[in-house]
């Protein structure tokens, strides 16, 4: 007998729940991600009413976690008021997760293999996890083999000799296949782009401006839930300015010569790149019948997604470059082009990752050599660019972010068709470690 179940439909935004994002090191310093986790997704539960619910999934992850977070989502949801017959599972893409969750339920979603799901992140800098060396590990996994105590001695003894072992290892944003930085590898690219100091702290100066004033407007009211005594994010500056930015001395990108060996001009500071960042997100997501049935607002929905990789390994490719490829094949496929997007969400890793992302789609040679079109892809009206703040702003728990920009952009298309009485769409984009890049399209409901 040939399945009832229709092989595509769409897949919904209800909304959105994070709680306010804080630098590392400051409110959340005893906070784990599955604190954090578990309460953007309580917090998600009261606001739609879904306490007893069972949704079909709900996926996401963490960056950084530690081993006892092996099944970090499952835990956060045995935690909250869903029902406990509500499946979960970890999924991680660098700073893409968020998003990726979402791409991975929606997907479900659409095939009528669930009816609802929620996909989200968290991550924690303050209480990232330590680890020991090689050395000392395997020492300590001898000793725990062995079978008598004089065995663990000997498996021990070598610690003895080399205290230096005994070392711990913290995390890093170091590229395994290069040992740069992020902000580094973003400082390459920066430079080759010509991208100047003054562009990227108006960037910064901009994003800071505009997520000061959402939050003064009231637009994060409904997609944040207070947290450990904080209710706003605490790295948004609104009385920042030019002149505070400028005064800033560059972190990355100090040691760069140019192709004739001179130096290159340091341009990137701690203002215009994103602080190390707490936090967690997630979003409600179903079939608009579910919705419907329960009387949930139907706020987009989630069109299409597309991934990107880069090569920047052997240096062809900046590390941050993948969302500029990705988003031309996202585009052209739902017939679509950058003059047809209302909202432009892209994530300030750095203020220069905008930038080169912009110069790049611009750039008519690039486009032809490096993505196979037929020339410029086309130019981000900066109106629309990030119009209530971004990661520079509101901080970069890595796999949260994604969660909080497709809340915003839902609640923004949502807004703009309400206002305007026809559809508005917000195109999402997220660079990576690991030179990957996660894309999305999001249309008003």
């Amino acid at each position: 007998m040939a399945s009832s179940i229709p092989t595509t439909r769409e897949a919904v935004i209800i909304g959105g729940n994070r709680i306010p994002f804080s630098r590392a090191g400051k409110k959340y310093v005893r906070t784990s991600n599955q604190d954090m986790f578990t309460a953007a997704l309580e917090g998600l539960v009261a606001r739609f009413g879904l306490q007893g619910e069972r949704l079909g999934e709900v996926v996401g992850g963490a960056v950084l976690k530690n081993s006892r977070d092996f099944n970090l989502i499952r835990e956060s949801v045995l935690g909250s008021s869903l029902a406990p017959v509500t499946p979960a599972y970890d999924l991680q893409q660098a700073c893409g997760t968020g998003l990726e969750a979402a791409i991975a339920v929606t997907n479900k979603i659409k095939l009528g293999q669930i009816e609802s799901a929620v996909a989200g992140g968290t991550d924690t800098i303050s209480d990232a996890p330590i680890a020991v060396g090689d050395r000392l590990r395997r020492a300590l996994l001898q000793a725990n083999h062995a079978r008598s105590t004089g065995d663990r001695v000997k498996a021990l003894l070598p610690v003895l000799s080399h205290p230096k072992w005994l070392a711990p290892e913290t995390p890093d944003t170091g590229e395994p296949r290069t040992g740069l930085s992020m902000g580094e590898h973003q400082a390459i690219t920066t430079a080759k782009w010509g991208i100047t100091r003054e562009a990227q702290d108006e960037i910064a100066l901009k994003s800071h401006q505009n997520l000061y004033r959402a939050w003064e407007e009231g637009f994060f009211d409904d997609l944040v839930t207070p947290f450990r005594g904080l209710s706003r994010d605490d790295n948004v500056r609104g009385d920042t300015s030019a002149e505070k930015l400028a005064k800033l001395k560059p972190v990355f990108g100090k040691s760069l010569t140019g192709e004739d060996g001179a130096p290159q001009p340091a341009t990137m500071t701690a203002g215009n790149s994103t602080p190390l960042t707490d936090g967690a997100s997630a979003v409600l997501f179903g079939s608009r019948d579910w919705a419907e049935e329960r009387n949930l607002p139907v706020l987009a929905t989630f069109v299409d997604a597309e991934t990107a990789g880069v090569d920047f390994v052997h240096g062809h490719e900046g590390l941050l470059m993948a969302p500029v490829a990705a988003v031309p094949r996202l585009l052209t496929r739902n017939g679509l082009t950058l003059e047809d997007i209302d909202f432009f969400e892209i994530h300030e890793a750095f203020a220069a990752t905008v930038l080169t992302t912009l110069a790049a789609w611009e750039d008519a040679d690039y486009c032809r050599d490096e993505l196979g079109l037929s020339g410029a892809f086309g130019k981000v009206d900066r109106s629309k660019l990030n119009v209530n703040g971004s990661s520079l702003a509101a901080g970069h728990p890595f796999a949260a972010t994604g969660g909080r920009i497709l809340a915003t952009a839902a609640k923004l298309v949502h807004a703009r068709a309400a206002e305007t009485g026809t559809p508005a769409r917000a195109l999402i984009s997220v660079c990576a470690a690991g030179g990957l890049g996660v894309t999305a399209l999001v249309e008003s409901a």
